[in-house]
C-alpha cells in the first residue's frame, strides 16, 4: 500500500520507530521481534484478522521494519503496511498447524540471513500471541543467540498519544457516546438481551457520520441482576426484568482506537444502598479526575477515588484503570500502567486511560467509568460526554 493510503503520516511512524529503538538500546537488544498485533499495527500499520497464526514484526536498529507472517496474509500486509513490498516476508502454508515443522523455523532462517545468529534478540515473552512452543522452537533454531524478554517494550512507548492518534480516539469516543445512549434508551423489561446487544453492535459498526466503526477488542459486556456481580460476563437470550440493574461496558472503535465507557441502568425503583453507592462512585470519579494531572502519579488517581468511597464505607480493592488506545482482541488495554495505590508511574500529557472503578458486590454490580486524557495542565479531560449517574427507568 505504502504511505499514500496510510492512516498516519511518515513523521508519525518515524516517531514510533525512534521511540522503540531507544528502548531497545536501553534494554541492550540488537533486534526486536514483536507479536502483539497492536504493536504490529503501531509500528507498521498492519491491520488484519490473522493473529490466530504466527506473525510478527522484525525491528532492526537500522532500516525499515519487516513484516513476517503467513504467505496468504502477505497480500493483506501489502495493502496495509507503510513499508515497501520487499519488507514483507511470508512463510509457506505447510507450516500451519503442522506436527513436523513450525513457522519459527522460517523466522529463524530470516534472522540468520540478516546476521543475527549470535545476537541479543528481544521477544515478547508475556504475550497472548507468542506461545511456549514458538519460543522453544526459536531457541532451538538459534542456539548461539540470546533471547531477551522484551515484554511490553513497545507497549510502553505507546503510552503518550500523538495528536494524530488522539484524533482517532476522539472519533471512537463519539461512537461510544452513541452506543451507550442506544443501550440506555433501548433497555426495558421484556427486551431480550441479545436483541439489545444486536442494536449496540449495529450502531458501533455504523459509526457516527462519515466515521465508520470498527470491531472493538472486547465484545459488549452487559450482565444483569446477579450476573452483574461479575465484571466480565457478556449476554444471553434472557429478557430484561424489572427490579434488576444492568451495566454496559462498551467502546466505540475507529481504525483500531478505542474509548471505553461504562454506565448502569436500573429497571424499576433501585434500593437506597445502590443509589448511595452510585453517588459515592460519581464523587470518587470526580476526585480521581482532579488528581489525574500531569506530574502526578497513577496511584494518586486511585487514592483519590478510594478516599471518596471510604467516606461512605465502601472499600474497593484491585486496580481501577489502565491505559487504552490502539488494540486488538482480546483486550483494549495496553497492559502497562495500572491505576492502583501501588503504581507510581508519573502521568504525562497525552496519556489516555480507562478510569474504571466498577463495584461488584454480593447481590449486584454497578459501573460508571470514563475514558480520560491527561492534559498539559489542569485535571484530566473526559473524552465522552455522558452524564455520570445510575440511570433509572421506572
Amino acid at each position: 500500500m505504502g504511505l499514500e493510503n496510510s492512516p498516519f503520516s511518515k513523521t508519525e511512524y518515524d516517531r514510533r520507530i525512534a521511540k522503540a529503538r531507544k528502548a531497545m538500546v536501553t534494554a541492550g537488544i540488537d533486534v526486536l521481534f514483536v507479536t502483539d498485533p497492536s504493536n504490529l499495527a503501531w509500528l507498521t500499520g498492519y491491520d488484519g484478522w490473522s493473529f490466530y497464526v504466527h506473525q510478527g514484526v522484525i525491528l532492526p536498529m537500522d532500516g525499515d521494519p519487516l513484516w513476517w507472517g503467513r504467505l496468504s496474509d502477505t497480500s493483506g500486509a501489502h495493502r496495509t503496511v507503510w513499508m515497501a513490498e520487499d519488507k514483507v516476508l511470508g512463510y509457506a502454508d505447510h507450516y500451519i498447524q503442522s506436527t513436523t515443522c513450525h513457522p519459527m523455523e522460517d523466522l529463524a532462517g530470516h534472522l540468520h540471513t540478516m546476521g543475527y545468529s549470535s545476537s541479543r534478540i528481544g521477544v515478547e515473552m508475556e504475550n497472548y500471541y507468542y506461545t511456549a512452543k514458538a519460543h522453544a522452537v526459536l531457541v532451538s533454531q538459534m542456539p548461539n543467540a540470546q533471547m531477551v524478554d522484551a515484554t511490553a517494550l513497545v507497549n510502553w512507548q505507546r503510552g503518550v498519544k500523538s495528536n494524530e492518534e488522539l484524533a482517532f480516539i476522539r472519533k471512537a469516543a463519539l461512537i461510544t457516546e452513541n452506543i451507550i445512549g442506544i443501550a440506555l434508551e433501548r433497555a426495558e423489561p421484556g427486551l431480550r438481551k441479545n436483541e439489545l446487544v444486536a442494536d449496540i453492535c449495529h450502531a458501533g459498526i455504523m459509526g457516527v457520520g462519515d466515521d465508520w466503526g470498527d470491531y472493538p477488542a472486547i465484545v459488549p459486556l452487559t450482565p444483569s441482576g446477579i450476573d452483574a456481580t461479575a465484571p466480565h460476563l457478556t449476554w444471553n437470550g434472557n429478557q430484561m426484568k424489572t427490579g434488576e440493574i444492568t451495566f454496559f461496558e462498551l467502546s466505540g472503535c475507529y481504525r483500531r482506537y478505542h474509548a471505553p465507557l461504562c454506565r448502569s441502568v436500573f429497571l424499576g425503583k433501585p434500593p437506597q444502598t445502590m443509589i448511595d453507592a452510585s453517588v459515592a462512585l460519581t464523587e470518587g470519579l470526580e476526585a480521581g479526575l482532579e488528581a489525574a494531572r500531569a506530574g502526578n502519579r497513577a496511584c494518586d488517581i486511585a487514592n483519590a477515588l478510594n478516599g471518596a468511597l471510604a467516606k461512605v464505607g465502601i472499600e474497593r480493592g484491585g486496580r481501577c484503570g489502565y491505559p487504552i488506545g490502539l488494540s486488538y482482541p482480546p483486550d483494549w488495554g495496553e497492559r502497562t500502567v495500572s491505576i492502583r495505590p501501588t503504581d507510581e508511574t508519573v502521568l504525562l500529557p497525552g496519556m489516555t486511560f480507562h478510569f474504571m472503578p466498577g463495584l461488584w458486590l454480593d447481590d449486584w454490580g454497578l459501573e460508571t467509568t470514563e475514558t480520560i486524557l491527561i492534559t498539559e495542565s489542569g485535571a484530566a479531560e473526559p473524552l465522552c460526554n455522558v452524564e455520570r449517574k445510575l440511570f433509572v427507568k421506572d
